[in-house]
């Protein structure tokens, strides 16, 4: 009997053990276009996930500044269960976190989380692109993590795109040897055929290529506005979602193919590099260096006639973007009041100055949008005012073009929940959303509002994954609506169910259309400050 009862211990402690390891993985199998590859599934939730998926040739040697290749076939098991490492970069954002494996040129690869059961099929489709300034990213970072959505029955893509001088540069000689005699948007390109991946592949994840929604967030946002007007992908997208940002000016928008050729012209010959042949036989560490001690933040995208024939607003206008339902917004303190400020004080005077400086031309009118009669409101007022002209502004006129120009539903929504404490007092809160360490913080000034980057995480359901912030009840019930609405409108085209505040659809020629407003109670208003896009429309020289 004493044996027994040892045996059952010994029994029930291995049991425990054996179901209280992390591990949770059995290998799974699915055959894409280019050969079998295999993944993890979780027993626990039902997710398969393949990470480090192939979809292009590396852009390396001779492939180096050109258009992407699909990927070659293999024969045999692909083994696709870590992530490939990002693309390359510098620390530009020090609050990025990454799930990559190193850095490399060879980057063209991207992630898949399916829900699929044995003889699931036609599942909506979501393809996320990073932000990053076309300079920073990529599609391992925990906060893009698709599992959450997953499990709520949508299949997950994340992409890698090539960035900063391999994404983006342009030059006359890369432009003669192209076959459509352009250059640049290489970056563009790589998105624009991970979405032909995901027509020719989806399905053997149990995705549906005709339901596919895109989304992104900042230089991902702006990715997802291009990708609405290129004529490579429009018929590939089912629906959008933009989360702050729009390739419009003044916010990362294209130049013409003669200044991008010129601008890269000109770096080379600075940098001493003789031609493209030359540029191309140096390492990925060389042509890095170069690009770093250059000081650039990146280079242009490109009116190439390929991929962007016309700007933004001239293709929307003639109704030429995907007629697709649009979800898009922005956050409610984008960028520091202190960017406009630029060291001078939160007072009236200092206030009308740089408005002054700013507009020259129309300060009257400025000042007359932006209420400034004591240091709180100057504080709002430079905060708007450096939002708007960063990316908000940009947003907008995405947001009025899509709604004048197709009859499609457009929902527009502003996130206002402020960021928690952090854990780490060592640690502040950054710009591209995440966190910075300082062995010194200064203390940080209170919030007034939300951050660029911030509602990431929120909308993808991800919190429990961001370990720097201490996460109350009230930032878990702000995520769950983002999140179901950000699921709905994936599934159907419309964020509407589960119980959330209704959002209702813009209209066309709606003088004062509706606003979403996300936070711990989130509501629906009118908006209240569009008179300021309005001007800066007039401003920026887009209301024509």
């Amino acid at each position: 009997m004493k044996v027994f009862l040892i045996g059952l211990a010994f029994a029930l402690l291995g049991s425990t053990f054996g179901f209280s390891q992390s591990n949770n993985f059995m290998p799974v199998q699915t055959s894409t276009v280019n050969g079998v590859i295999e993944g993890n599934y979780n027993v626990t939730n039902g997710v398969s996930t393949y990470f480090g998926i192939p979809f292009a040739k590396p852009p390396v040697g001779e492939l180096r500044w050109k258009a992407p290749v699909p990927a070659e076939n293999w024969s045999g098991v692909k083994m696709t269960k870590k992530f490939s490492p990002r693309p390359v970069q510098g620390l530009v954002f020090g609050d990025m976190n990454s799930w990559s494996d190193g850095v490399s040129e060879d980057c063209l690869y991207l992630n898949v989380w399916t829900p699929a059961k044995r003889n699931s099929k036609n599942l909506p489709v979501l393809v996320y692109f990073y932000g990053g300034g076309f300079v920073a990213g990529d599609a391992s970072e925990p906060r893009y993590n698709g599992e959450s959505m997953a499990k709520e029955g949508v299949v997950v893509v994340t992409v890698n795109y090539r960035l900063g001088i391999f994404g983006f540069l342009a030059h006359p000689q890369l432009s003669a040897e192209a076959p459509y005699k352009a250059s640049g948007n290489y970056g563009l390109l790589d998105q624009a055929l991970a979405l032909q991946w995901v027509k020719d592949n989806i399905a053997a994840f149990g995705g549906n290529p005709n339901q596919v929604t895109i989304a992104g967030e900042s230089a991902g946002s702006i990715s997802v506005s291009y990708q609405m007007a290129s004529p490579l992908s429009k018929n590939l997208i089912h629906g959008a979602i933009g989360e702050s940002g729009a390739g419009i000016n003044p916010t990362l928008a294209p130049v013409s193919l003669q200044e991008a050729e010129q601008t890269g012209k000109e770096f080379l010959e600075k940098a001493g590099v003789k031609s493209i042949a030359e540029a191309r036989k140096m390492s990925a560490k060389d042509v890095f260096e170069l690009y770093q001690e250059s000081g650039r933040f990146g280079f242009p995208v490109v009116i190439d006639g390929y991929l962007l024939p016309k700007t933004l607003p001239e293709i929307f206008r003639a109704g030429e973007q995907a007629q697709v339902p649009l979800l898009l917004g922005w956050n409610s303190a984008e960028i520091p009041g202190a960017a406009f400020m630029q060291g001078k004080p939160y007072t009236k005077e200092a206030f009308i100055e740089k408005v002054k400086e700013a507009y020259p031309e129309h300060s009257s009118e400025v000042l007359s949008l932006y209420a400034h009669e004591n240091p709180e409101q100057v504080e709002y007022a430079a905060t708007d005012l450096a939002s708007d002209r960063f990316i908000v502004y940009s947003t907008w006129k995405w947001f009025d073009l899509h709604r004048n120009h197709s009859n499609q539903p457009v929902y527009r929504y502003l996130f206002s929940k402020l960021s928690p404490p952090l854990v780490d007092k060592n640690l502040t809160a950054g710009l591209a959303g995440g966190t910075v360490r300082s062995d010194n913080p200064a203390p940080a000034p209170k919030q007034i509002g939300a951050r660029h980057a911030a509602e990431i995480e929120y909308a993808m359901g991800n919190l429990h994954l961001v370990k720097e912030f201490a996460w109350t009840q009230e930032d878990f019930k702000a995520s769950k609506t983002m999140f179901d609405y950000f699921t709905n409108f994936v599934k159907t085209g419309n964020p509407n169910g589960g119980g959330n505040p209704t959002w209702s659809a813009a209209q066309s020629g709606d003088q004062n259309p509706p606003l979403m407003v996300i936070d711990t109670e989130s509501k629906e208003v009118k908006a209240a400050h569009d008179a300021r896009q309005v001007f800066h429309d007039r401003y920026y020289k887009n209301d024509k």
